[in-house]
């Protein structure tokens, strides 16, 4: 199974591809990040970050995207920009038939640690452990996406199954 882990921001979406199966070490197929300027128009913001997602899934061929739940914060600007950053994610995976699934922060650092707590550096260390790295994914958001992906394939890999024979049986039947 190809995995797109997607950790939404508006500045710096992190975007990493892995392939595994449950049970099976899983192996990094790309890592990077779409990136847009402060200083842009938002809409024009947004537009980028849907063109950067798109590329990726054209390029890559996930069979399914995990995306970062949007969780509250203070800074109501900023949890808008990233709600619209992950809306974009699952809309490149809903627009091609790809099952998009959302993972809370505490559930991805639980999956890779063993503890929901566990602070970024923590995720890079076993991120790299698990990959058999040099170095943990540069910069933090890269890391997350992929950590994303590595839970999704841990923790999800049957739900997707179960989705992508549901989605195949109603391409069928239409």
């Amino acid at each position: 199974m190809r995995v797109l882990g997607v950790d939404p921001g508006l500045t710096r979406c992190g975007v990493g591809v892995i392939e595994g199966e449950p049970g099976r070490p899983p192996r990094l197929v790309a890592v990077g990040v779409v990136t847009t300027p402060s200083d842009l128009d938002h809409a024009l913001r947004l537009l980028r970050i849907e063109e950067g997602l798109n590329a990726w899934v054209g390029e890559y061929a996930p069979d399914t995207i995990a995306v970062e739940r949007v969780f509250a914060d203070a800074n109501v600007l900023s949890v808008m920009g990233t709600a619209q950053a992950a809306g974009l994610a699952m809309v490149a995976g809903a627009r091609r038939g790809i099952s998009v699934h959302l993972h809370t922060p505490t559930e991805v650092k639980a999956a890779i640690t063993g503890s929901g707590r566990a602070d970024k550096a923590q995720v890079g260390a076993m991120i790299t452990r698990i990959l058999k790295l040099d170095a943990p994914p540069k910069p933090a958001d890269a890391a997350d996406a992929v950590a994303l992906a590595i839970c999704h394939l841990w923790r999800g890999a049957g739900q997707s199954r179960i989705d992508a024979a549901l989605a195949k049986a109603k391409r069928g039947s239409a």
